[in-house]
């Protein structure tokens, strides 16, 4: 192992300890300090391993001063190994401050690869993987999740959302409203847990088999949806919007009428589609 001061950023288990890399082992055991998202969630971990290593808590409410200690360490010729909850720092959580602080004063940083959720769901979830887009956690609130949704519902890469299990059913369901209720979604919940669950079926299935077994709305969930893909006489997925929004207001002729003035796509287009496809209550 290099003795030069160094941040290693340490992939650990999302569930399965076996999963531990060896080399992410060694590390943690011949750092000087370990920088923990949540040290009592961790503290198992290491156990189980009979890993010593003293442990710092470095989570979303730490401030400068924590980044700091941290940077004193590397400053003095230690090392510091950075790890998450589970699985792969970084993504989606609040390690970027260290990494970046880090880089700023010169230090190495190394990557030591293992689990990740998004890559783990992705490898089981039988959706296209060639380009996809992470996008995190989807907004806690209906209104500000379902204008995310609906400015994503045109992207054709796959889509991976971290949800909070809480929240699962809903945001299917606004996944169904705003992408369709056909749109393939896959629910990777649990993963390399005792009750790992990988489910993929159509937003208005996958909404209704949620509902109906609440322990689906447990554990830590992985939501992937497929990227949109237009049938070649489909209407531009933007030049729809703007008819949604004026059919709310208006009658439907005067709604294909403008909405034809402002995307160039000729008004019986729109007003077809609308007659297809009513506006839902």
């Amino acid at each position: 192992m290099d003795s030069i001061a160094t941040l290693y950023v340490v992939a650990t288990p999302l569930g399965n300890l076996a999963d531990m890399v060896p080399r992410g082992l060694e590390v943690l055991q011949m750092v000087d300090r370990i920088a923990a998202e949540d040290t009592r969630r961790s503290a198992p971990l290491l156990a189980h391993f009979g890993v010593t290593t003293p442990m710092f808590a470095y989570h979303d409410h730490s401030g400068s001063r924590d980044t700091e200690r941290l940077l004193d360490v590397l400053r003095g010729g230690g090392s510091v190994a950075l790890i998450s909850d589970a699985g792969t720092p970084l993504i989606s959580d609040p390690g970027f401050r260290l990494v970046d602080a880090a880089l700023a004063e010169g230090f190495r940083v190394s990557p030591v690869p293992g689990p990740c959720a998004v890559i783990a769901a992705l490898s089981a979830a039988g959706l296209p993987s060639d380009r996809f887009s992470f996008e995190g956690f989807l907004p806690a609130k209906e209104q500000g999740r379902r204008k995310q949704l609906l400015g994503l519902s045109g992207e054709t890469r796959t889509l991976i959302f971290y949800e909070a299990p809480h929240r699962l059913l809903e945001s299917v369901r606004d996944i169904a409203d705003c992408m369709g209720d056909d749109r393939v979604v896959v629910l990777a919940r649990e993963l390399t847990k005792l009750y790992e669950t990988v489910v993929r079926k159509s937003a208005a299935e996958l909404a209704a088999w949620i509902a109906e077994d609440r322990n689906q709305q447990r554990g830590e969930c992985v939501l992937l949806v497929a990227g949109y893909q237009p049938l070649p006489d489909a209407l531009p997925v933007d030049a729809l919007r703007y008819f949604d929004v004026l059919r709310a207001e208006l009658p439907m002729k005067q709604a294909a009428a403008l909405a034809a003035k402002l995307t160039g796509v000729k008004k019986n287009r729109f007003y077809q589609y609308g007659l297809e496809h009513p506006l839902k209550n």
